[in-house]
């Protein structure tokens, strides 16, 4: 029987290392608290759940993932004082204690504040206190302190707590414009007056109640207030229902569509971003298949480029255009999530392709397909120096040298990266960089400009490009998203110049990426994505794409490198665009909002709502906080691809070679 020690232990492993938190002295600080100390006796067995748990006055205590993200962020070492604001119910508090020689924690409820202070007496846990008094003041008494943690979200960074942190103290705050969705902050106070301020992503804590944070009621104190998604009652929601009802154009079944109107809506446009919800829809991929092959067959679009690696695309680009393979270190598509590409619905896509390809007399008209991403680090490696053998042997060796640095970590490059961002790893930037610029120089030498040596210099690309997304994984989610999504429009930009100032390219992603991210909660956050950048480049010349449902079931994992299960998907909520959509009574159907058949359709539909987003991982426990965000629809996108109910895909076997490098998605 499988006690909650063991729980405890397998928390650790797949929750908290497992996510590259792995720090010793952080392990073994949770392997020696009980969670199940700090929750009622009916949520003993959920204590080692990956989710927030209820706990009195109506309060959270945060998933254990998120205090050790803060933990290791906050750099707590052996002799540090640490102050917590927002002790809840205390099992944060219990675990910095662990890490630190002094912990004083607040609590703003008086109730929470006397049960902590109870909970650590019974631990023995001396050398931390807590009391009820507000916490967005601190503790000017106990200043200063060499780490502050903030383990709820408020307005704006306190100014008390800044100047009670000691210099070179460490203050992990969420901020947010909203009391319940907030930006994670690091900041590390470098003098008297100066202060270094970092991003960790997006997070979701209860409100920071105080003179300089929120209301009792989670009001704003301050005058400055963010729009926040419309609350509807029900006959206004009914009635917004009843206007995407008349709005929309209804289809029976992906299969019947008809495609004419969107076609002649996309018109002339450049680009066509097509999107998803998920990343496990079986209606999402064959209808964006449906829609591609009509644009290659009538509208002359001749690039397919994929949310996936440039290696692993480039293995079926070979197949449509019957070229042998390319060897690989890795074999194609074998990389978690192998579903998101191996599977049914995408093969018959490329075989459509390949007997197009087929019926075309003319090489240059063929269709090519390839990959946007930067993971495989593995495989990019390996096809820039097979093409340098053949090509320039003496140039093959200096890469082979520089290539070097890389040696211990291609299959591992989220190790890498946390070293190299800890400082503990020499970074392998130069040797990246000097190797693309040796490919580039060649092309110089030797007038190359054949498909060889254009894979070979996108594959240097991706390894300098990988290498710096790796190292900026660690130092924040938002630097990392950005570097990733400017790297894919890049990559686009890249084939379109290289096909002629006529070519067109379709793109497949997830919504998150495709989607107008300055439409969105992420771009109040500072983010960026393909989508984005595809409009400020093309402007109406790209046309935006999203897909959504309400409920179903979708290929998906329970958490990172798990096996893939078809999951039933939760009906969407009250409070989102999804039950709009739903309520509208129609099963499938396509939403023009760019030109809608109502013009009062977009700016009815222009106030926030939550929208969903289900990537390779889906939490259906807590899909409130970790798969819905807000978003503007008719800004984000120009059409929207309603199926209401959905099914999963249907995943195809994967070869799997040892040591297939992994990466925790920090983004969709």
């Amino acid at each position: 029987m499988t006690t909650l020690t063991d729980r405890r232990a397998a928390m650790v492993e797949t929750q908290i290392k497992a996510r590259g938190i792995v720090d010793p002295r952080i392990v073994r600080a949770f392997l020696s608290v009980p969670r199940e100390r700090f929750v009622s006796a009916r949520d003993h067995e959920l204590a080692y759940e990956d989710t927030p748990l209820a706990i009195e006055e109506g309060q959270t205590i945060s998933q254990p993932y998120i205090v050790a993200l803060m933990a290791d962020a906050a750099r707590i070492g052996p002799n540090d004082r640490v102050l917590e604001v927002g002790a809840g119910s205390g099992y944060a508090c219990a675990v910095f204690s662990r890490l630190a020689k002094e912990v004083r924690a607040i609590e703003w409820h008086a109730a929470l504040a006397s049960l902590a202070s109870t909970r650590l007496e019974a631990l023995d846990i001396e050398n931390a206190r807590v009391r009820q008094g507000d916490g967005t003041l601190g503790w000017p008494d106990e200043a200063p302190f060499d780490a502050i943690i903030v383990s709820a979200g408020g307005p704006d960074v306190p100014k008390a707590l800044l100047e009670q942190l000691s210099i070179g103290g460490r203050l992990v705050i969420p901020v947010g414009s909203e009391p319940n969705t907030q930006e994670l902050l690091k900041i590390v106070r470098t003098g008297p007056h100066q202060y270094d301020r970092s991003s960790l992503g997006r997070v979701q804590f209860v409100p920071l109640v105080g003179s300089e944070g929120w209301a009792s009621d989670a009001a704003p104190i301050g005058p400055h207030r963010a729009r926040r998604p419309l609350r509807l009652g029900s006959r206004e929601a009914e009635r917004l229902s009843r206007l995407i009802a008349d709005s929309c154009e209804e289809f029976t079944s992906v299969e019947h569509a008809r495609l004419e109107p969107i076609l002649d809506r996309i018109g002339s446009a450049r680009v066509v971003l097509l999107g998803e919800s998920t990343h496990g829809t079986s209606e999402f991929y064959r209808m964006r298949a449906r829609i591609t092959e009509a644009l290659i067959a009538r509208a002359g679009f001749r690039i397919v480029a994929l949310e996936a690696d440039w290696p692993d695309a480039a293995s079926i680009d070979r197949t449509v255009r019957r070229e042998p393979p390319l060897p690989l270190r890795d074999p194609p598509f074998s990389r978690f999530p192998t579903w998101m590409w191996r599977n049914a619905e995408m093969q018959r896509f490329v075989d459509w392709i390949g007997r197009h390809n087929q019926s075309l007399a003319e090489p240059a008209c063929r269709v090519r397909v390839h990959g946007l991403d930067l993971y495989s680090l593995n495989n990019s490696i390996g096809v820039v120096l097979d093409h340098l053998e053949r090509t320039d042997p003496r140039a093959a060796f200096r890469a082979r040298e520089l290539y070097a640095c890389f040696t211990p970590w291609e299959r591992d490059p989220a190790t890498y990266g946390r070293g190299a961002a800890a400082g503990t790893q020499p970074h392998c930037e130069e040797e990246a960089l000097a190797t693309l610029r040796e490919i580039l120089d060649q092309n110089m030498r030797l007038a190359a400009d054949d498909d060889a040596h254009f894979d070979a210099v996108r594959n240097a690309t991706v390894v300098r490009e990988a290498e710096r997304y790796y190292r900026a994984m660690y130092r924040g989610a938002r630097e990392s998203w950005n570097l990733r999504d400017r790297h894919m429009f890049e990559t686009l930009e890249a084939l379109l110049a290289r096909n002629g100032p006529d070519a067109k390219a379709v793109v497949w992603a997830h919504n998150s990426h495709v989607g107008n991210a300055s439409a969105t909660e992420m771009g109040m956050h500072g983010e960026i994505n393909l989508g984005q950048l595809a409009r400020e480049r093309f402007g109406d010349g790209a046309y935006i794409v999203g897909f959504g449902t309400d409920r179903g079931t979708v290929a998906a994992a329970a958490n990172w490198d798990a096996p893939m299960r078809v999951m039933p998907v939760r009906p969407s909520h009250e409070d989102s665009y999804e039950r709009l959509c739903h309520g509208s009574g129609r099963g499938m159907f396509m939403l023009p909002l760019r030109r809608p058949h109502f013009a009062s359709l977009r700016t009815e539909l222009l106030h926030p709502r939550l929208e969903r987003a289900i990537g390779v991982i889906y939490r259906p426990a807590t899909e409130l906080v970790s798969h819905y965000f807000q978003a503007t629809l008719p800004a984000q996108f120009d059409e929207y691809i309603w199926i209401d109910e959905t099914r999963a895909i249907e995943p195809l076997p994967t070869p799997r070679s040892e040591g297939t490098p992994e990466t925790y998605p920090f983004a969709l």
